[in-house]
């Protein structure tokens, strides 16, 4: 169904509104979503402030008209697709950094700066914000807020989550509310703010975030390693982390991937399974590198090279271009469905073999890599999307591998969110109760299914009806 969205020209001015085509489109998904499943806003808008966010919820709201926050489109499970039609919100426009406070360690932004911006942003100050993921150069922070995003320095340094102190946040109501404290700590009532991150604007939009931020080490060294089979390579990975080794970064990538990494990014990677590592220290970083070397050395490495300043960048370029690489690599295929599993460490070796056996059974290519640190696999089965019988497959693989890593007590997502991708796994993961009570919430701040409709929620399980109504152009 369609929804008049003519009221916006009484909220916002003509120059943050759009009925047309071209934008509409570009707001039709994310970068994972499949053309198939692409739907096509009524309208886009571009807030420029809290108030403007607040105004165009109040008048949607009183209106039943569904809102969807838009960041930079950089997600993989259609956390952006406007499901149930209605206005796209793109809040690109809020993109000021507000306030440094390096006495206190603390940043003050809105929602739309990149997160590349941001840590330039406290580059004279010798600060940086630790969690940002690899896509912190295209992606906006209020984007990493909604999917409690993470990336390869979570292993040492944690989640978005554990470094928000303060939101300031609308409701779908047009409430402006403000969660959390500037306070290191607080025991202050409900942790509002560590609700809102992660609900990936079903429960109010972020527009504006106080981070808590990391003097950058004055030691920074990284390297690879290259082992003679992806099982020692993750047996070795798993072992590191169990010793406890101080490591800030400790990525995989299997042979597919490192073959893949080269076709692209022309880097000369043997096509062998490889540990990327990152050590981060301010004196003493000699000892933790040492310790990984022993226990890689344990597990049969084959290759040990570290480096620093502009060689380890070099060292790391591969990694970094993994994501497009898969894209590029061997036409028409692509990959089936995006894979982001996460299990406890002891188990990602496990999970590692189970997702290369299942590619083996079906003769199908399952590049593996991702953050090995902290247990994240991210697979995706490369098929031909024009072979019916190959894309089935893969779809069954990708299922698998998520049905398997929450059999082993891990998650169905580890950084991208639930969005519509990851739905059909929530009672699994969590159970019916849980579900139910995050649907309580969910019908207590949004009564009317105002924002994001159609996203976390199994479809029976929405709490209302319109937001298991797709509509399309």
């Amino acid at each position: 169904m369609s929804h008049d969205c003519s009221f916006l020209a009484g909220v916002l001015d003509d120059g943050q509104i759009s009925i047309g085509d071209d934008d509409r489109d570009s707001h039709a998904g994310d970068w994972g979503t499949p053309e198939d499943d692409r739907i096509r806003p009524d309208a886009v808008c571009w807030p420029e402030s809290t108030a403007d966010v607040a105004a165009v919820l109040a008048a949607a709201n009183d209106r039943d008209v569904p809102v969807t926050p838009y960041a930079a489109g950089t997600g993989i499970e259609g956390n952006a697709v406007p499901a149930a039609g209605g206005i796209s919100m793109d809040l690109t426009r809020m993109d000021r950094v507000l306030d440094v406070r390096p006495a206190d360690f603390q940043i003050d932004v809105e929602p739309g700066v990149i997160g590349g911006a941001l840590n330039d942003a406290l580059e004279e100050h010798g600060l940086f914000l630790p969690p940002l993921p690899q896509s912190a150069d295209i992606s906006t922070v209020g984007g990493m807020i909604a999917t409690d995003a993470s990336g390869a320095k979570t292993v040492k340094y944690g989640e978005v989550h554990d470094w928000v102190l303060a939101l300031e946040a609308v409701l779908a109501d047009g409430t402006v509310i403000e969660a959390g404290s500037k306070a290191k700590k607080t025991s202050s009532g409900y942790n509002l703010d560590d609700l809102l991150v992660g609900s990936e604007g079903t429960l109010a939009v972020v527009t504006r975030a106080t981070f808590e931020l990391e003097r950058k080490p004055e030691q920074i060294r990284g390297g690879r390693a290259v082992f003679a089979t992806l099982d020692d390579a993750a047996t070795a990975i798993a072992a590191t982390m169990q010793a406890g080794v101080d490591v800030a970064t400790i990525e995989l990538l299997d042979p597919v991937s490192t073959k893949i990494a080269n076709a692209y990014s022309g880097t000369d990677l043997p096509d062998a399974p490889t540990a990327f590592v990152e050590f981060h220290a301010n004196h003493g970083i000699d000892t933790e590198i040492d310790a990984c070397r022993e226990i890689f050395e344990e597990h049969g490495v084959e290759r040990f090279a570290m480096a620093a300043g502009a060689e380890m960048d070099e060292l790391w370029a591969a990694r970094r271009d993994l994501a497009n690489a898969l894209l590029a690599y061997d036409p028409p295929r692509r990959p089936a469905k995006p894979g982001d599993v996460t299990v406890p460490i002891s188990r990602y070796p496990d999970l590692v073999r189970y997702a290369k056996e299942l590619g083996a059974e079906h003769d199908l290519d399952v590049p593996c890599f991702g953050h090995a640190g902290d247990g994240n696999v991210h697979y995706n089965v490369l098929v031909d999307p024009n072979d019916a019988e190959e894309l089935e497959a893969g779809r069954e693989i990708s299922d698998a591998v998520v049905e398997r890593a929450i059999e082993m007590g891990g998650t169905s997502t580890g950084e991208h969110g639930v969005g519509r991708g990851k739905r059909g796994y929530m009672i699994a993961e969590h159970g019916e109760g849980a579900v139910e009570a995050m649907g309580a919430i969910k019908r207590a701040l949004d009564p009317n299914g105002t924002l994001n409709p159609g996203k976390i929620f199994p479809a029976a399980d929405d709490g209302d009806e319109r937001h298991q109504t797709d509509s399309s152009d």
